[in-house]
Order: structure tokens, then C-alpha cells, then sequence
């Protein structure tokens, strides 16, 4: 009796092992094909350079910035051949671009290392990364920075059409969002290694007067941005029987600055359109193959498109959100507004992204208005 005990023991615990593993079974398949998935997706690779695209500049050998080989697959750029295809850089002109973007990647390295910005105490992040794995690129965000272009350029990639796009009212940033999901350090690493990662900078204090112009003086009444001017009015607008105050029904660019300064001093956390890019990109924590740059943009962003074959997808196109005068046309105007120690402000709080990206602020001083000795450096 005891013997027979002990076999129907067994035999149950074999029934619900067998239960278990029938239950378990169609999960574990799933996962297994997920897991499948998700690493054919990451380890999908293309080919943007043959060897016959290495190029020599004054002596020196030069490999392209990026090489991906595979043995079934190989393509080359398409250059313009004689067409007069306006999207399209020539190859002489693209090697050129190339060679430009290598400075630009030394430089920022050098930089990263000088300052000690790529050690592990300092931190990566990845909040305003899209992943665009269909077309491998990777870009960083950096409002009023060419970001309308380029939002619109990724919402196409993200198979929205131009009508749809060119008609819709919903924030271009919004759509995309619906399309990449914020990403973690580690989905960018894993990532990086078929895609090309850029981003596109701007002088730090041309990108805050191209700030304080389309988001202050021009913002929509009863906007966000309409009542942080009227709160900033409030607490730093002067009324005094010696000078007249101004009459501006928004802050003028000097109040403006004194906001920004003191709310970095506080170590609030600014508004996204006058953040410093270094930041939020940590550019010193991820490795860029394209440094596109505002004052070299045309050029630049025709070479992007190139390398990455995304001709056929988007073109060159220049999207401008801003509102009023251009900027570079009141970039005298507003900083002669300045007192010098505000400017030695704009200097500590901007130091990273003028360092890391070879920008002076040295002209600046010759517009300021003169107060007390003021240094930078």
C-alpha cells in the first residue's frame, strides 16, 4: 500500500510538471521569437562606403567616417553626375564635407578628454534622442537649431506623408513622439553601431537670441511662453524717476538674460529652447559620426543625406518656425543691450557648448555695454 502511495505521488507531480510546461510553453516560443526579432532588427547592417571611396587629402590617407561591410550587399553614393541635381553634392564636394566632418569629430574628442566630460563620473543622457532604425540614423534634438527641418525630415522617415504633414496643426514634435519612443542610453548604443548618429549645433548665444525672438517677443498670447514673459516682467522690469522704463509689452533682452541667469544660478531647470545642448546631448558620452553645424548648414545637411542614401526620403529643405526679423540681423541690437557681467554669465552658463564645438564669444565683448571688470576664459 505504502509503494503505491508513493507511484501516484509520482505520477502527479509528472501531471503538473507536464501542465506547466504545456502553460509555459507558448510564452517562452513568443519570447524566443521577440528575442529573434529584435536582434535581426539591431544586427541588420548596410554598406555606405567601398574601398574605392577612401580618399587622399594633401598626402594623408583618409578612411570615411563610417564603414560598415557586409559580403551580400554592397552599394555605393549616388553623386551628382552632370544632372544638376540640387540635393545632391558632388563627389570632390563630399569629400571635402568628409574631411570637414573628421576635424570636427577630432575636435570634439580632444575636447571631451581636455575637459574631462567623457570620464564615467559624468553622466549620459539620452531624453532628446530619436532612433530611426528603418533608415539607421540616430539624431539628437537641439531646438532652434535647424530642429523644425529635421523634425519634419524624421516625421517623413516615420512614414507620415507631406501632405498629411503640411496640413496637419498638431506640434510636429508630438507626431513624432507617437513614432520614437524616448530612448534609454542603451537602446542608442545598441544601435549606434549600423546607424549614423548626428546632431546639429548652433553659437549658443545666436541660438538664445533665435530663443528669446520666436519664444518671448512672438509668443502666442496666453501661451506658455506669453506668461513667463509677463512673470518675468514683473519681477525684473525697473520703474525709477531717472530712467524711463521700457514700454515693451514683452521682456526686453535684457531682462530676458537676467531670468535665464538666475534661474541656472538657482539650478532650476530651463526651458528647453535655451538649455545648453551639452546637457541634454552629453555629446562627450556618445560617439557622432556627423557634426552638422548652422553656419556650414546647406553643405552639411546635403552630405548627411547622402551618406545616410536618405535622398529618395527628404531633401535639404529649410523649415524656419522663427518669427520677425531674422536673427542675425538683430544680434548687435539685443546684446548692446547687455551689461558686461551678464555676458561673463552667458560665458559660464554656455562654456561647455562653445568649448566642445569651437565657438568664441570674444566679438560679443566688443558690443556689451562696459560695468564693472569683467574676465572670461
Amino acid at each position: 500500500m505504502g509503494r503505491r502511495n508513493v507511484s501516484m505521488m509520482r505520477l502527479g507531480r509528472c501531471v503538473a510538471f507536464l501542465a506547466a510546461a504545456a502553460f509555459l510553453l507558448p510564452f517562452t516560443i513568443l519570447l524566443m521569437v521577440f528575442d529573434q526579432q529584435y536582434n535581426f532588427t539591431y544586427n541588420t547592417k548596410r554598406v555606405f562606403y567601398q574601398e574605392s571611396d577612401f580618399y587622399k587629402i594633401n598626402g594623408t590617407l583618409y578612411a570615411p567616417a563610417f564603414t560598415i561591410t557586409t559580403t551580400s550587399v554592397r552599394t555605393q553614393y549616388v553623386f551628382e553626375n552632370g544632372t544638376h541635381d540640387e540635393n545632391l553634392l558632388p563627389r570632390d564636394k563630399f569629400l571635402e564635407v568628409g574631411a570637414r566632418m573628421e576635424a570636427r569629430r577630432d575636435y570634439l574628442r580632444s575636447e571631451c578628454s581636455r575637459l574631462g566630460l567623457d570620464s564615467s563620473s559624468h553622466k549620459a543622457y539620452a531624453w532628446e534622442y530619436l532612433i530611426n532604425r528603418q533608415y539607421h540614423v540616430i539624431w539628437c534634438n537641439i531646438f532652434k537649431a535647424a530642429s523644425t527641418s529635421w523634425m519634419y525630415n524624421f516625421n517623413l522617415m516615420a512614414n507620415y506623408t507631406a501632405a498629411f504633414l503640411n496640413k496637419t496643426k498638431k506640434v510636429p514634435l508630438e507626431l513624432a513622439r507617437k513614432k520614437y519612443a524616448r530612448p534609454t542610453v542603451e537602446m542608442i548604443k545598441k544601435a549606434q553601431p549600423d546607424s549614423i548618429t548626428f546632431l546639429i549645433v548652433r553659437h549658443p548665444l545666436e541660438r538664445l537670441a533665435s530663443a528669446y525672438n520666436d519664444k518671448i517677443v512672438h509668443a502666442w498670447p496666453e501661451s506658455f511662453h506669453d506668461k513667463m514673459g509677463h512673470r518675468i516682467i514683473r519681477k525684473y522690469r525697473k520703474y525709477s524717476k531717472d530712467k524711463a522704463a521700457p514700454t515693451e509689452r514683452y521682456p526686453v533682452f535684457e531682462e530676458f538674460v537676467a531670468y535665464v541667469l538666475d534661474e541656472a544660478k538657482a539650478k532650476r531647470t530651463l526651458d528647453m529652447h535655451w538649455t545648453p545642448y551639452t546637457n541634454f546631448c552629453t555629446p562627450c558620452k556618445f560617439n557622432f559620426d556627423v557634426i552638422l553645424k548652422f553656419e556650414t548648414l546647406d553643405e552639411d545637411q546635403r552630405f548627411l543625406i547622402q551618406m545616410a542614401r536618405l535622398q529618395d526620403v527628404v531633401k535639404p529643405e529649410w523649415r524656419n518656425s522663427g518669427k520677425g526679423t531674422n536673427t542675425l540681423h538683430i544680434i548687435n541690437h539685443l546684446y548692446s543691450r547687455l551689461k558686461k557681467s551678464q555676458l561673463d554669465g552667458l560665458y559660464k552658463l554656455y562654456r561647455y557648448d562653445l568649448q566642445l564645438f569651437n565657438y568664441t564669444i570674444d566679438n560679443y565683448y566688443d558690443i556689451v555695454q562696459d560695468d564693472d571688470m569683467s574676465s572670461h576664459g
